[in-house]
């Protein structure tokens, strides 16, 4: 088992956005085949790669350790440029000095989930048995696995305990999913716009992406890596779809409206007329520079997959029964992707196993996508949530807001 981070210049192009895959531009950590990961599929995951970023450090009790999971599209770096973009992190709004996960006062890890493409093992990570990308050769995943994985890569690097575990959206499922497989080692968890199962809606959103992705001819059935194309065109429509359930109406119509895109009349063709179709296509055309086709079809099917109450007897309270984690659950009035009401299940479940967990319902219009924006509520109540955990284990005080 060895770590490494790899040093040299950052790419930006699509092609070395494939080098991340196996190359990352972060730390990683590579498992030999004497401690393969068991996945829910049944079968066992030998060589697991993890690429993963740490901010701050850790102190010498081991107290401090925030563990942060990203969204469906996201990656270990939350706060650090992105190497294939160069863009800043994910989410920098939040992570970072005097930032309400402060790196200078906790040690925060963020993780590349498994299924991804930006150094943890997926479908375009090199198949060590045979020396060419998995493709659909890589066993399904869901998110147990992926919470799996990360308590490996926390064992490699000594942290016996959490803090915290913070995340919104596919991020918050594993935080519920941390805090069901692992009470012992999770003292606070913050799941943020998200649920504990994925709705038949959610799941239909999800198969129209997927459904476009492999009607590219260009996805050769999943073998596009060997055959030296990508399906391009798929991942951008999925994109675009995909980025409309991110959005509000309010925030859509704020953000556009029905203003035309450089110019005073139609076009009266299919061009793109208006303002929100430039930026669909826009959307769409910078994701597939940087994430894999395939991955974005596995790690869908993870997020569609989870159904948390499912593996305790078909009730959600048997999953946090006995816990002595603290919650802090949060939603946004516009989110109709993970509505308030996901949230409120969540809750009513952790007050029946007894656990103890705050709520609140954050007033936005920025839809599904505010838990990655400026929305000082958030930061203020993640801030508080933080504190009191960081005080209940002795930790000194952070700077104030």
């Amino acid at each position: 088992m060895t770590s490494f981070a790899r040093k040299d210049v950052a790419p930006n192009t699509a092609a070395e956005a494939r080098r991340e895959a196996d190359e990352p531009h972060s730390p990683v950590v590579r498992f030999g085949a004497g401690a393969p990961l068991r996945l829910d599929a049944g079968v066992e995951l030998n060589h697991l790669q993890i690429g993963y970023q740490t901010y701050g450090e850790p102190n010498a009790a081991g107290t401090n350790a925030v563990l942060v999971c990203h969204a469906l599209t996201g990656d270990q770096h939350a706060a650090s440029l992105n190497p294939v973009t160069g863009k800043p992190g994910w989410w920098e709004t939040m992570v970072g000095p005097g930032r309400p996960i402060d790196t200078e006062r906790f040690f925060v890890i963020c993780a590349n989930v498994l299924g991804g493409c930006m150094g943890t093992t997926g479908p375009a990570s090199t198949n060590p048995a045979t020396g060419r990308p998995y493709g659909l050769d890589m066993p399904l995943v869901t998110i147990r696995d992926m919470v799996n994985a990360q308590a490996m890569l926390l064992d490699h690097l000594g942290i016996e305990k959490l803090l915290c575990v913070a995340g919104g959206s596919m991020g918050g499922m594993q935080v519920l999913q941390w805090a069901a497989s692992y009470p012992e080692r999770v003292f606070s968890a913050m799941p943020i716009a998200t649920g504990a199962r994925h709705s038949a809606q959610n799941i239909a959103f999800h198969e129209v992406g997927r459904q476009a992705v492999m009607a590219d001819p260009d996805w050769q059935g999943g073998r596009y890596l060997a055959e030296g194309v990508t399906p391009h065109r798929g991942l951008a429509v999925a994109r675009m779809a995909a980025h409309i359930t991110y959005m509000s109406d309010q925030s859509l119509h704020n953000k556009f409206g029905r203003r035309l895109q450089n110019r005073e009349m139609p076009t009266f063709g299919f061009d793109a007329d208006f303002q929100v179709e430039s930026y669909l296509r826009h959307q769409g055309e910078s994701f597939v520079q940087r994430f894999d086709p395939n991955s974005y079809l596995y790690v869908t099917r993870a997020m569609d997959y989870f159904d948390l109450a499912a593996d305790y007897g078909g009730v959600l309270a048997n999953a946090f029964r006995g816990s002595k984690t603290r919650f802090c659950v949060a939603s946004f009035t516009s989110d109709w992707l993970f509505p308030t009401e996901d949230s409120r299940a969540i809750v009513h479940a952790l007050n029946a196993s007894g656990a103890s967990v705050s709520f609140t319902e954050i007033e936005s219009d920025k839809g599904h996508d505010a838990f990655l924006l400026e929305e000082p509520q958030l930061f203020a109540i993640a801030r508080g949530f933080l504190d009191s955990a960081a005080r209940a284990l002795g930790l000194p005080a952070g700077r104030t807001a």
